[in-house]
């Protein structure tokens, strides 16, 4: 069906990556956003370095999506990280790989990437309308319905693709206000929850005024899987002033949020010295304090100091110190107490969203035909290092295509 009007709703990167696809298949393609302009939270990941893709061997890659693994992986297969490098290429953006393997546009930040994106899509024909916050569709179940600055408008499509983002970063356009619009119409969502999030703790008021804000690195951080083998890795963490942050938790947080939610709590052991051999550490410990003091003692025989030395003594007791052993196993595998985690929208990115059973292959909702979804709008999560990025353009490429295929059928 071509010269098809197909709508994106959603300016991200997933439905930017749909209406590419649209629009060089031959179809009007209007992109709407309730935002004044495209790519907000797209510009705000890329504010520290735009991590747009990782490096990894595929069959390593997919399983970063969990058990969202088997529906991601056909998507992510035909767009896949060095299909991203490509297409970057096509917008003069180069990349660059760095030491943990993730990939980097050249210029680190993500701003010149989406001016080249917009200024492309323009000019291939893109027409965008910013300042249109879908409603859902008419009385009729027919036009789409939007408020707009000029008051509320239908407009007829002869297909939609809804990439309406998550529930993080409210602010920048992803408020998850699309969940009970769904939801009206019998689509089946998983209720949104924090991911890539920071988790809350019980911190004494000393060390939270003392430590907020600072580093602990290196240190490794080790929490019981459900077949009750642990899981562990080297990073860092940030204290806050309510618990933990970092990409260090933030892999984990599928897991410490589920176990929260069974038990109430959540419980991590920090390695605080992943270099140093524990038998090494006690012997070091056991030698004579004399006059020093434990502060003096630690940062001498362990070289243990700041925060990592404060939160030693946040979660021991004094008891605890006249133990060599007992206080070389604590640095070595030191609990702590994760209660909750930080609000969604404080979170990187957001689980949950439209069930994959409520959509066909091609990303369609089976009770709504013509309705395609993509991005993070869908039920799945997984962690940083360009892993987020890579399934919203695979997933909003994978829409466009589905779109393709519904209108030739129709044909």
């Amino acid at each position: 069906m071509q010269n098809a009007s197909i709508a994106v709703i959603g300016a991200g990167p997933a439905g930017l990556m749909a209406a590419e696809v649209l629009i060089r298949n031959g179809y009007r393609v209007h992109v709407f956003d309730a935002m004044p302009s495209a790519g907000r939270k797209l510009l705000m990941a890329g504010k520290g370095g735009l991590n747009i893709t990782h490096s990894e061997a595929f069959d390593n890659f997919v399983t970063r999506y969990g058990d969202r693994q088997s529906r991601l992986e056909p998507l992510i297969r035909n767009f896949d990280a060095a299909a991203i490098t490509e297409w970057l290429k096509q917008l003069a953006i180069g990349t660059f790989t760095g030491t943990s393997g993730r990939i980097f546009p050249s210029e680190m930040k993500s701003a010149p990437l989406l001016r080249a994106w917009l200024r492309r899509l323009r000019s291939e024909g893109v027409q965008f309308h910013m300042r249109h916050r879908w409603k859902g569709w008419d009385k009729n179940h027919q036009a789409l319905l939007f408020d707009t600055v000029h008051g509320e408008q239908t407009v007829n499509t002869n297909a939609t693709v809804l990439t309406l983002g998550g529930g993080s970063w409210s602010r920048l356009g992803s408020d998850g206000q699309w969940v009970g619009l769904l939801k009206s119409r019998g689509i089946a969502i998983a209720d949104l929850v924090p991911s890539n999030c920071g988790f809350d703790t019980d911190w004494s008021d000393h060390y939270c005024q003392r430590f907020q804000g600072q580093a602990l690195k290196p240190v490794a951080l080790s929490v019981m899987q459900g077949d009750g083998g642990y899981a562990s890795r080297m990073g860092e963490l940030t204290v806050t002033a309510t618990g933990l942050e970092g990409s260090l938790i933030y892999a984990y947080s599928p897991l410490l949020r589920e176990q929260i939610q069974t038990f109430g709590e959540s419980v991590v052991y920090l390695d605080l010295l992943p270099g140093k051999d524990s038998l090494k550490l006690q012997k070091a410990l056991a030698k004579p304090r004399g006059a020093k003091s434990w502060p003096h003692h630690l940062r001498s025989c362990a070289g243990l100091t700041g925060a990592k030395a404060g939160l030693l003594r946040e979660v021991s007791s004094p008891e605890d110190w006249s133990d060599s052993q007992y206080l070389a196993e604590l640095i070595k595998r030191l609990p702590v107490r994760l209660l909750s985690t930080r609000p969604l929208d404080e979170a990187i990115s957001s689980g949950g969203g439209v069930c994959f059973e409520a959509l066909d292959e091609s990303l369609m909702l089976q009770q709504l035909p013509g309705v395609f979804c993509a991005g993070e709008m869908l039920d799945w999560e997984a962690p940083t290092g360009g892993y987020l990025l890579t399934a919203c353009l695979a997933s909003g490429r994978a829409a466009g295509q589905g779109v393709i295929r519904w209108l030739d059928n129709r044909s």
